[in-house]
């Protein structure tokens, strides 16, 4: 049986997060252009011929989509960051997803 320390001995318990909003301050430019970088990283596996590394850069893309929208929802609660890095990332997920349903 395991052995449970006493009660004056543990930790207290953590409050719920729900609803704190973060003082950690607006999106990091690194964020915006490594999503942006990502994006065409799975571009450029997606034209490949290798049935692997195409499958490897649609799935880059795919987990890509929902990164990037909770991204844009923190960036608006808690500040973009740069406007330009938050478009650039902004434009990939639009061509990706263009690309996808079109």
């Amino acid at each position: 049986m395991a052995h449970v320390a006493p009660t004056s001995h543990r930790r207290p318990a953590r409050a719920s997060h729900r609803g704190h909003r973060s003082d950690d301050g607006s999106i990091q430019v690194t964020s915006w252009l490594g999503l942006a970088f990502a994006f065409v990283v799975g571009w450029i596996l997606t034209v490949q011929s290798h049935v692997g590394v195409h499958a490897a850069g649609v799935t880059l893309l795919v987990m890509l989509v929902p990164v990037t929208i909770g991204t844009f929802v923190t960036g608006f609660r808690q500040g973009l960051g740069s406007w330009k890095a938050a478009l650039l990332a902004g434009a990939g997920l639009a061509f990706t997803l263009l690309k996808f349903f079109f």
